[in-house]
């Protein structure tokens, strides 16, 4: 597989990429740098958003416009234009000193699924939470160290789910409240490897997880095998996700954050065309 730069940038902390198959775009967030991407695959038109605090994530609305996982709580952003001040308003604020927001999912009945991690990334003090329209909040997670990938399988019954420091990538069942039951693990990664992060489910119901210090993104099938691994120039990527107009194209972000001498490409959009086949991802319902 070849991979390729998207977009050549360098975020500090880039991730979450999530493609917006209404608008035909990338989204995707430079978390440290506090800053919102979009990206046009077409045309080539890039967008770039700053936020006055910490973005964990960016996700599209079922309405128009994003929901966005910040420092504070979850916010947000009209449908006349993202990021118009008239438009920002908060759906849940909580400020809790020395946390912050991190990857966030939208499940297929359309509630956001937001993560949070402490700065330090002292175990314990992240959550999983979940997010419906009208701002009700559920702790579904609350002894997290550094909340991160999450996605559904395509028929929505499994739920995958990575705290990085644990090296897992564990699975629940999703009940018919579609709260998350059963925890197990699907895979592990070893030592030396490098420490899951983002991930994405692909048509097939395979987990490709991208590995923070491993240089790499890895394919796990429905049962745990590792059968696939695509090696990067950079030493960390942080998500990935399927995109373009027949979901085929691999995206992938990247961080420099921490690396005394980052690879050129560190911080920048990576892509690998044709590499699977995605799942079109629900927009948050509110």
């Amino acid at each position: 597989m070849t991979v390729e730069v998207a977009i050549r940038e360098y975020a500090a902390l880039g991730e979450g990429p999530t493609w917006d198959a209404e608008a035909q775009r990338l989204i995707w967030v430079d978390i440290l740098g506090s800053r919102v991407h979009t990206y046009e695959p077409d045309s080539g038109r890039r967008t770039v958003l700053a936020t006055e605090q910490h973005v964990g994530a960016a996700k599209p609305r079922t309405g128009g416009g994003l929901v966005l996982n910040l420092r504070d709580g979850v916010a947000l952003l009209g449908p006349d234009r993202a990021g118009g001040p008239d438009g920002f308003r908060w759906l849940h604020r909580e400020v809790v000193p020395g946390r912050r927001a991190n990857d966030a999912a939208v499940a297929p009945d359309g509630s956001l699924w937001a993560g949070t991690m402490r700065y330090d990334e002292a175990p314990g003090g992240g959550t999983l939470s979940r997010y419906t329209a009208d701002g009700t909040v559920e702790v579904v997670l609350d002894d997290v160290a550094v909340s991160n990938g999450t996605g559904w399988s395509p028929d929505g019954s499994l739920m995958y789910y990575i705290d990085s420091p644990t090296r897992r990538i564990d699975v629940f069942d999703v009940g018919d409240d579609q709260r998350p039951v059963n925890r197990r693990q699907l895979a592990a990664i070893e030592d030396g490897a490098g420490f899951p992060d983002g991930l994405t489910v692909d048509a097939d119901g395979c987990v490709w997880v991208a590995l923070w210090d491993g240089a790499a993104v890895h394919r796990y099938t429905p049962s745990g095998e590792l059968d696939r691994v695509i090696q990067l120039p950079t030493r960390r990527p942080t998500a990935c996700a399927f995109g373009g107009p027949d979901l085929t194209d691999l995206y992938i972000t990247t961080a420099r954050t921490g690396l005394e001498e980052p690879h050129p490409m560190s911080g920048s959009v990576l892509v690998v065309p044709g590499a699977g086949k995605g799942i079109r991802q629900p927009a948050f319902a509110g």
